[in-house]
């Protein structure tokens, strides 16, 4: 067996981190205000922009617990360490969301049956205060956007709020100057649409690294081809590959040797078995298994 991973520069974490706290207190901050502006304005699209905040607030928060946690050291009892943690939070943080939108249209398809008096201004000072707030989170995150699934998924929550902060102005121009209520819910329900798409792309991902499926973008039929080229190899078979998280691939095999060899002899193979992985495929943690001749069945992917 042959171990390789990716390292990552702890002073770049130690930024990502304190960075989603910052975004954690700013959004928590511009929650509690825009949840006093809905009420006294008596906007939907603004508490509905509130609590869009508040799911930012927790999925930034649980984002940097859960990217605490991950850097816990391996032990006999967790022998993968703590890395999916990662994945478990951005399932959460989404799951969170996609409730929080069945609740919000709900809310708005009430409102589009028995629309309610607006006071405009109120509702447009506050939104422009949690534009802001949302803008400054954006910035802070942006660069770590790509480092996990899990900062990804706060990076996104914080996306949706940005946008819907731009439409809750804009809905607040179109009350405060023309009386037009029916567009509050309206917004709304926009909103949650936009958000509904993202969210199930993430969905998607952290419960498919959960089943441990095949990592997208990952042609075993290529992998089988680019091993196989390597001339001390006959054929590999019994193949497994996944990701421990969003970055990490892990890959096993079964290698059927040309030559019965000693087990010295085939280190030089496991080296450029390795290499190919990592180079061509970006995979970062690779198990072998040799033999030869050794199996009955040399399919690619063994059934039971």
């Amino acid at each position: 067996m042959s171990q390789h991973y990716i390292s990552h520069d702890p002073r770049h974490t130690g930024t990502s981190e304190r960075n989603l706290l910052l975004s954690a207190v700013l959004n928590f901050t511009i929650t509690i205000a825009e949840v006093i502006g809905g009420l006294l304005s008596n906007s939907l699209a603004l508490l509905s922009d509130a609590l869009h905040n508040l799911g930012d607030t927790f999925a930034i928060f649980i984002a940097y617990v859960a990217n605490l946690i991950s850097r816990k050291d391996y032990s006999k009892k967790k022998t993968f360490g703590y890395k999916r943690i990662e994945i478990l939070a951005a399932l959460f943080n989404a799951v969170v969301l996609v409730v929080i939108i069945v609740y919000l249209f709900v809310e708005a398809y009430q409102r589009l049956l028995n629309p309610q008096p607006i006071k405009g201004l109120i509702m447009f000072i506050v939104a422009v205060a949690g534009l802001l707030a949302n803008l400054i989170s954006v910035v802070l995150l942006q660069k770590h956007a790509r480092q996990n699934i899990n900062i990804r998924s706060a990076y996104l929550h914080l996306i949706g709020d940005t946008v819907s902060s731009i439409l809750v102005i804009i809905t607040a121009l179109l009350i405060y100057f023309f009386n037009i209520f029916w567009v509050d819910p309206l917004v709304t329900f926009l909103l949650g649409i936009f958000l509904l798409k993202e969210t199930y792309e993430i969905i998607k991902e952290a419960v498919g690294i959960l089943m441990q499926n095949t990592p997208a973008g990952l042609d075993l039929n290529e992998v089988k081809k680019a091993l196989e080229s390597i001339p001390e190899v006959d054929n590999i078979h019994h193949v497994h590959a996944w990701n421990l998280n969003d970055q990490e691939i892990h890959f096993e095999c079964h290698v059927d040797l040309v030559h019965d060899l000693r087990v010295s002899e085939t280190e030089k193979i496991r080296e450029t078995i390795q290499s190919v992985l990592l180079n061509n495929f970006g995979i970062v943690h690779v198990t072998v298994q040799y033999g030869y001749n050794c199996c009955d069945d040399k399919s690619m992917i063994h059934t039971l």
